[in-house]
């Protein structure tokens, strides 16, 4: 039985972030990784002999700048690239909007004078609020205490050095944080925007990964949570990394080998080892037992407690709330192998242009959103489905053969749990007929250019990639379920009832997306734990 001081459960980015950090700091890291390859969602893989893509995750826009610089990614192969557009969509009515980092304000003129004139005034109140939020991300959340005075006085103390990060604020920056926080998107964006496509473009980011109409109380903090990102360098910029998602986690995985990490794969956990209230160590499914100081998961934390962790070890009433998680997300992801590029009608080009390199929504106003969701509640999944499509082999010529194109389709909304006796076994290829088909309307000829298809129901993501729920965040970004509440108030400090047992995941602070935060956060609390305690954290500028 082999002992080292951390075990990993997941290669993941998170925790591949995690095992990179903590080999750094001089602690033996052992990662364990159920599938064939590293980097959980964020991998690149041949789905038609010729054509590669990125499977599940599919663009880079969150990944945090100081992860890239500290793990020195760059030299372990990471290039990223921006979009040459930002975003194209095609509207109802023959007219389309398509937007260029640093000319937002002209692009939007396009269709609104009134709009365009609104703009800077809107991004302007949207980066103070992101730029405090922004703030909070490698931090550790304040905890809801468990012990005694000297508990309840640190995480006051905690809690009030926090709060001084919002003396910038005046009243107006209040307000609209608050809103932000609370209000749905579209509530929001009615208020700054009349053109129905103006008003889409910033409220898609509302409903990516979130099973939700824009007009949900809370949206408007996902809208904002999809706008704390840069890439090189630049704010609001969303980009591709050549060689897809995979190349990200092919970089950490390097970069964590390159400290001394070992990482293993094909080697899925049967059980999290508990002794005396701790946890010390992880069986195999095929039998084999590690143990380990430390036991950090970079899992979903509803699959880490209900399936790993022998549930005698833990308080009924924790794991009453842990499997009351919201975990839905209500994604359906295609790969396609194209054999040309989609002229849409609004804007036809047969060769590449401008917005084949975009961010490709379809969905041309927040009432198609709000529809989108209510007909997933009733049916199962969307009628007029929500599809946002990116073509990464138009800036990455490393994807498919020459004059030949990949694309990604993310979709929504499609429940988990289908109505009416129905299955994804049996709807998986009609729901995806449908997917192509909605391209197809804005894009004739799309369908016909199919040449081969990679589907993932939501059911697919959770059996593939551990995604409970097929939820692509590890649980739903609401009020209840973030910041000191995630994943549960008590647990926001990537600890969790047990000794010894961590979270890196994206089901912890700061939430979901390809950000690397909580793996950085998790490896800050844990080499503060086995190299001194709180001192240590202290000192390593954790709080």
């Amino acid at each position: 039985m082999s002992l080292c001081d951390v075990i990993i459960i997941g290669a993941g980015h998170n925790g591949l972030t995690c095992a990179a950090y903590l080999a750094r700091a001089g602690l033996s890291v052992h990662v364990v990784e159920a599938r064939h390859i590293v980097g959980g969602a964020a991998v690149t893989e041949e789905f038609h002999p010729g054509f590669r893509n990125s499977v599940a995750s599919y663009t880079v826009g969150l990944l945090n700048p100081k992860i890239i610089r500290d793990l020195d990614l760059h030299a372990h192969g990471l290039r990223i690239v921006e979009r040459g557009a930002m975003n194209f969509l095609p509207g109802a009515d023959g007219d389309y909007l398509l937007t260029r980092a640093g000319h937002m304000q002209e692009d939007i003129a396009r269709l609104s004078a009134k709009d365009a004139q609104a703009y800077p005034a809107y991004a302007a109140e949207i980066d103070r609020a992101g730029d405090i939020l922004r703030g909070l991300l490698l931090r550790t959340p304040p905890n809801l205490p468990h012990g005694g005075r000297l508990d309840w006085l640190r995480e006051t103390i905690h809690a009030l050095a926090l709060g001084r990060s919002m003396r910038g604020l005046d009243r107006t920056g209040f307000i609209a944080l608050h809103d932000l926080m609370t209000r749905a998107a579209g509530d929001y964006l009615d208020r700054w925007f009349e053109h129905d496509l103006v008003k889409a473009l910033f409220g898609f980011d509302a409903v990516v990964g979130n099973f939700a109409s824009p007009y949900t109380p809370g949206s408007a903090y996902v809208q904002l949570h999809h706008t704390f990102g840069e890439v090189n360098g630049k704010r609001g910029v969303w980009g591709h990394a050549i060689g897809g998602m995979g190349a990200i986690t092919q970089a950490m995985a390097k970069s964590a080998a390159a400290a001394g990490a070992k990482i293993s794969i094909q080697s899925p956990v049967r059980e999290v080892i508990v002794e005396k209230g701790r946890a010390c160590g992880i069986v195999l499914e095929n039998g084999t037992a590690l143990r380990a100081r430390a036991i950090v998961a970079n899992v979903n934390p509803k699959l880490l407690y209900t399936k790993l962790v022998p549930g005698d070890a833990l308080d009924a009433d924790f794991l009453s709330r842990i499997r009351s998680l919201r975990m839905q997300s209500a994604t359906f992801r295609m790969n396609v192998a194209l054999s040309q590029l989609p002229s849409f009608s609004v804007l036809p080009a047969s060769a590449p242009a401008l917005h084949h390199s975009a961010g490709i929504i379809l969905a041309p106003s927040l009432a198609y959103m709000d529809r989108a969701y209510c007909e997933a509640r009733l049916h199962g999944w969307s009628r007029a489905p929500i599809v946002e499509m990116l073509i990464p082999s138009t800036i990455d010529d490393s994807l498919a053969p020459s004059g030949a194109h990949v694309a990604s389709l993310f979709c929504q909304h499609t429940m988990f749990d289908l109505p009416d006796g129905k299955t994804w076994e049996t709807c998986r290829e009609e729901v995806a007929d449908l997917m192509i088909a909605t391209v197809d309307n804005h894009a004739p000829g799309f369908a016909a250019s199919v040449m081969a298809r990679q589907v993932l129901s939501p059911l697919d993501l959770e059996n593939i990639f551990g995604l409970t729920g097929g939820d692509i965040f590890h649980g739903a970004l609401g009020l209840d379920q973030l910041f000191s509440a995630r994943p549960l108030l008590g647990h926001a400090d990537y600890r969790g009832p047990l000794a010894g047992l961590y979270l890196c995941g994206a089901g912890a602070h700061p939430g979901g997306g390809v950000t690397g935060a909580p793996g950085h956060n998790a490896a800050r609390e844990i080499i503060g734990d086995l190299s001194g305690g709180w001192r240590a954290r202290l000192a390593a500028g954790s709080r």
